[in-house]
């Protein structure tokens, strides 16, 4: 039997003679306990938007996305028929994207336009994200534009109304002459339907047929971009490297994340500064445990001189306190990371806690991801923590007020 650790229980679990411990290792558990439930809640719902904006690029973003090392535009030649080809690539499409004016009624602004084509939509998932229309891009004898939400609201497009929505763009290798809009290449779309993913996407991008999108900037077979869909995401990565190989130093490979790399930097900054001040909160908590073990050393003066007597070290005494503030830790961990995982399964499972507004967002409830591995980090922070609260008065207080020679 562990002897110091015994000792440590009873003292934790037992009735001590001032009252007043009892009530201080108490607020001491409760205090681990709340930060420890913060921590578990806040990295979870940070968790949670993170897999929500994953999931809302996902319904625009490709799982790799092959781009010109110079330049805008390249012509797809043999190589990436081997790319196509490739057991792991699912869909292969390519997209055409400019910047254009539109026009819409007595209304302006400039827009970037997305020509895809066929497997755009069975790659993505765009069609999951129409919020009023369909996405629909060919029809026989006619053509269609769908637009994100933002850029259809600036331009008051109706799907109702009779008048098209014109584009345009200026010609290449055009030439001043007597009429300015010679210069400008004008093309007609009627809308098919809006699209709400996320507010940039929604207020820049229409999305064209890639046949139109050539007419309207004077290409022939060029392509900006390469999209595709990978069957088993836990091969991007390699099957990302085996691509670039394939393409060459000319072409740029890029998954989901790099497209997005600030965004995606800037979400895991946030999540590491939240854990780093609730951690500080969370230690200034734990501080209470200093109180209570000064006290606990106090009031165990004849229990320590009964166990001098019998052969104890100074290390097996200290042990034995250090052991009584670890277990305060550690059994606010367990209740915190319980009630925290708890309720973090009650949002997921009711969404009980709901965004204010009345169901104008994506998502009516905040979103929540529980995952194993912060519960790990946070229950190895909180022990560290409860570790590094009972060193002190252990070493300081058994030596000062003992008289240890």
């Amino acid at each position: 039997m562990n002897l110091p650790f015994y000792i440590a229980k009873r003292y934790l679990f037992s009735k001590k003679k001032q009252n007043v411990i009892n009530i201080i290792s108490l607020i001491s558990v409760i205090g681990v306990s709340v930060g420890t439930m913060s921590l578990v809640i806040v990295l979870s719902v940070f968790n949670g938007f993170d897999g929500l904006i994953t999931n809302l690029f996902g319904s625009f973003d490709p799982d790799l996305k092959i781009l010109p090392g110079e330049g805008k535009t390249f012509i797809p030649d043999s190589t990436f028929e081997q790319v196509k080809k490739l057991k792991q690539v699912v869909f292969y499409s390519e997209v055409l994207e400019e910047n254009a004016l539109l026009k819409y009624g007595n209304r302006q602004r400039p827009a970037i336009v997305k020509g895809v084509d066929e497997e755009f939509s069975l790659m993505t998932g765009i069609d999951t994200m129409m919020v009023e229309g369909n996405f629909v891009l060919n029809r026989p004898n006619q053509q269609f534009a769908v637009l994100g939400y933002g850029v259809a609201a600036n331009l008051g497009v109706g799907l109702s109304f009779v008048d098209p929505i014109k584009f345009y763009v200026p010609r290449r290798n055009a030439k001043l002459g007597l009429n300015p809009m010679d210069a400008f290449n004008v093309e007609y779309l009627y809308p098919s339907g809006y699209f709400m993913i996320q507010a940039d996407f929604d207020a820049q991008y229409v999305l064209v047929p890639l046949q139109f999108a050539r007419k309207l900037f004077d290409y022939d077979r060029e392509v900006s971009a390469i999209e595709l869909s990978i069957g088993d995401k836990e091969e991007i990565e390699e099957v990302k490297q085996q691509i670039q190989s394939l393409v060459g130093n000319g072409f740029v490979v890029k998954n989901r994340f790099e497209l997005h790399s600030v965004l995606f930097k800037m979400m895991q900054s946030e999540k590491m500064a939240i854990f780093f001040i609730l951690a500080f909160i969370l230690l200034i908590a734990s501080f209470n445990v200093i109180g209570s073990l000064t006290m606990l050393i106090i009031d165990k003066k004849q229990d320590i001189s009964t166990l001098r007597s019998m052969g104890a070290t100074e290390k097996t005494i200290q042990k034995i306190f250090l052991l009584e503030g670890w277990l305060i830790s550690i059994l606010g961990a367990f209740i915190g990371i319980f009630l925290g995982s708890v309720i973090c399964l009650l949002q997921i499972q009711y969404g009980f806690i709901e965004f204010p507004g009345g169901g104008s967002f994506i998502v009516n409830s905040y979103p929540v991801e529980l995952q194993i591995s912060d519960i790990f980090i946070i229950f190895t922070t909180v022990v560290l923590i409860g570790y590094i609260a009972s060193r002190f008065p252990v070493r300081y207080i058994t030596k000062r007020y003992l008289q240890f020679n």
